[in-house]
């Protein structure tokens, strides 16, 4: 069995359409002001005709390419997403059929909102720890935009679209060091998304649209973002068996600026090591976190042999991290 699992390709992808908060001032009660001073959000994308599979699919691509390696290479694939193109066929066996790899891989669908694709990669390293595959696709990739309530200020400004990959492969060196999870439905009401679910379907002759969009009780929420991300990214570095001075960059969710910075100082890491690209996407929930990782990896921010944290916290509620090196 080998003894670590290690992200050898990543990729991303965003929509053309730019949604900014000038934009955006024209369709809520809002101000590029409130939005850039509560969140540090300025612009977010928007998909107008593409799927999420789609998405992930141009993701996928530049990953497999990073990794100098093709689909027909793949053992299974992983799509962390709350807004998969349908439930059944999952997004995953979608993605599976694009790639023209039906019935040689695994492939389904995880859902944990903004940590999902944390959770996903805990999975893959699991599987591949236990002989189950060598390299696995591990996708995060979110369309929030359809169901969003654009009268909504509390949600309509936070979320984009978009998406991100990741190749995770077998390694004889450390890759993946530590990983934590932990969930909370007792709160779960302070971000949901009721639709789609079997009791959407029990009650559709008595449903109503707005009331099963997204929705959030934000500052509720943001109490608990703060301490459960922060606890989180500390935990990660104290159990890789690294030293806090071994950590190059932390690449958190991009939800919310006032929250990275609690987890920065959380885990005592400079600011020019925390990477930030929520200013240009938003939170794109499950892809937040790959899509991040990619542009500091294409920047040259990363580079092989860099230490990484990486912590996440979404509706369910959920909140993960991890430490590893790439």
């Amino acid at each position: 069995m080998p003894g670590y699992s290690k992200i050898i390709g990543t990729g991303s992808y965003f929509p053309e359409k730019i949604l900014s908060n000038k934009d955006l001032e024209k369709l809520a009660n809002t101000s590029d002001e409130w939005i850039t001073s509560r969140t540090g959000i300025k612009e977010r994308r928007i998909a107008e005709n593409e799927t999420t599979s789609e998405m992930s699919y141009k993701a996928a691509i530049k990953a497999l390419e990073m990794a100098e390696i093709g689909a027909d290479d793949l053992d299974g694939i992983i799509c962390a997403s709350l807004s998969q193109d349908t439930i059944m066929p999952s997004m995953a066996c979608l993605l599976q059929d694009k790639f023209g790899i039906g019935g040689k891989t695994f492939a389904f669908d995880l859902i944990a909102a903004c940590s999902g694709f944390l959770y996903a990669c805990a999975v893959a390293d699991s599987m591949i720890k236990t002989g189950l595959g060598k390299k696995l696709l591990v996708i995060g990739a979110e369309r929030m935009s359809p169901a969003l309530d654009w009268n909504d200020r509390n949600t309509c400004i936070l979320f984009g679209d978009g998406a991100g990959a990741a190749v995770i492969a077998s390694s004889d060196t450390p890759g993946f060091r530590s990983f934590y999870m932990r969930a909370h439905g007792g709160y779960g009401d302070f971000l949901a998304f009721p639709s789609l679910g079997s009791n959407y379907f029990a009650n559709i002759d008595t449903w109503d649209l707005k009331t099963n969009m997204i929705h959030m009780k934000g500052n509720e929420l943001f109490k608990i973002a703060v301490k459960s991300m922060a606890e989180a990214a500390d935990i990660a570095v104290k159990e890789s068996g690294l030293s806090y001075e071994d950590i190059d960059c932390f690449v958190p969710h991009q939800a919310n600026l006032r929250i990275i910075d609690a987890a920065a100082k959380r885990i005592k890491i400079d600011k020019e090591k925390v990477m930030i690209t929520l200013d240009k996407y938003g939170n794109t929930s499950a892809a937040s976190i790959p899509t991040t990782l990619d542009d500091a990896v294409r920047r040259g921010k990363i580079k092989k042999g860099d230490n990484v944290v990486s912590a996440a916290f979404g509706g369910g509620l959920t909140w993960a991290s991890t430490c590893f090196t790439f």
